[in-house]
């Protein structure tokens, strides 16, 4: 019976030294394989690619205005009643051509008083002249003594003074005569009336319009063109489209620039002409430019993913020297193919096509190429 429970007990001991020693096995083995793992880490593999300078182009849709060629408001010069009024909205007129004429009589009766005076001043002046001359030539003759010079002095001081009275009087009959001018409304150049505000009766003065007038044969179309497309060269030839016919595209030619930027709203003028000569379209009207843009160099265009964006900065990842680079970039055109970058960027640099500011500067990876 004891050398029966001995047998036993020595199978026990057996089977738990079998037992013991593969778990030991596997304990030393995992430890061995956490220790290579803490010397050599696991690396993720990042997709990169080569930045590679190349030309870029996009078209841009922005709003215009159809603005007249030349535009004026007429506004009576002086005070007086609407005589005849020769034209109304929608005329065609010559330039020079009388299109109002303003009654006012206390003008009229002031320009006769001038010229009056005019006429009085001219035969004084006359006849001083002449009296100086007559003394002139006699203190030139033989006998001495036969004029004094004061007598001469005299005469010449008069005639003079009349002389002044006379140009006086002159200048101002022909203000008077250029005043009267103004009550007779003439077209400044060819075009259309497009409004007209006042009738015959009407009493108008210096702040009374009569009439507007347009030059609609070129229209000029004016475009607002944001800071960052504005030293980008374009085509002198843009087409446009309004909404009177939205089927119909329209073009026009580069003709001025305003050459400077307009700080409250960050964008320069251009101005465009449109031959308008078929009366298709109307000044005024809203129009749609597209705008097509390139630069004049080489630039470097990368992928929207490759641009980081946070609070703090815009960045694209650099790998140089196997490790990551945050560089500092500025965006410039956004196309379909990526978004224009500038920033202490070389050709041929590596960079990151899927950036995040989760891959620290200094970081290394397995940098894969793209595709």
């Amino acid at each position: 019976m004891i050398q029966t429970v001995k047998i036993i007990q020595d199978n026990m001991r057996t089977t738990l030294s079998m037992l013991i020693i593969p778990l030991m096995i596997a304990c030393n083995s995992k430890e061995k394989e956490k220790s290579v793992i803490d010397k050599h880490p696991a690396k993720d593999t990042v997709i990169v690619f080569k930045l590679t300078a190349g030309d870029i182009s996009k078209s841009v849709n922005l709003p215009a205005e159809l603005l007249p060629y030349e535009q004026a408001e007429l506004y009576g010069k002086v005070e007086g009643f609407v005589k005849s009024m020769k034209v109304d909205i929608g005329d065609e007129v010559k330039k020079g051509q009388v299109l109002a004429i303003v009654e006012a009589p206390e003008l009229n009766t002031k320009f006769q008083e001038f010229q009056s005076s005019l006429s009085a001043a001219m035969a004084k002046y006359a006849s001083s002249k002449d009296q100086y001359e007559r003394l002139f030539e006699a203190s030139q003759a033989s006998t001495a003594g036969i004029v004094a010079p004061v007598d001469l002095t005299r005469a010449m001081n008069q005639m003079l003074a009349d002389s002044s009275s006379y140009i006086a009087s002159k200048n101002l009959a022909q203000s008077y005569k250029e005043m009267a001018g103004y009550l007779s409304i003439s077209a400044p150049f060819n075009g259309l009336i497009t409004s007209r505000k006042t009738d015959p009766g009407d009493l108008v003065g210096t702040n009374t319009m009569l009439l507007a007038i347009q030059d609609i044969r070129i229209l000029r179309l004016r475009v607002s063109v944001p800071e960052i497309y504005e030293t980008a060269s374009s085509s002198k030839q843009i087409d446009f489209s309004v909404d009177a016919y939205p089927n119909q595209q329209f073009k026009a030619f580069l003709a001025r620039k305003s050459e400077t930027i307009d700080p409250g709203t960050r964008t320069e003028l251009w101005e465009f002409d449109y031959d308008n000569s078929k009366r298709l379209l109307k000044a005024g009207s809203f129009a749609y430019v597209q705008l097509k843009l390139a630069r004049k160099s080489p630039t470097f265009v990368v992928p929207f993913s490759a641009i980081v964006t946070n609070q703090e900065k815009r960045f694209v990842i650099r790998v140089r020297d196997n490790k990551a680079e945050w560089i500092d970039v500025r965006q410039g055109f956004t196309t379909d193919k990526g978004i224009e970058i500038f920033g202490p960027v070389l050709n041929s640099d590596t960079l990151v096509l899927q950036a995040t500011d989760e891959l620290k500067p200094g970081s290394q990876a397995i940098w894969k190429g793209k595709g």
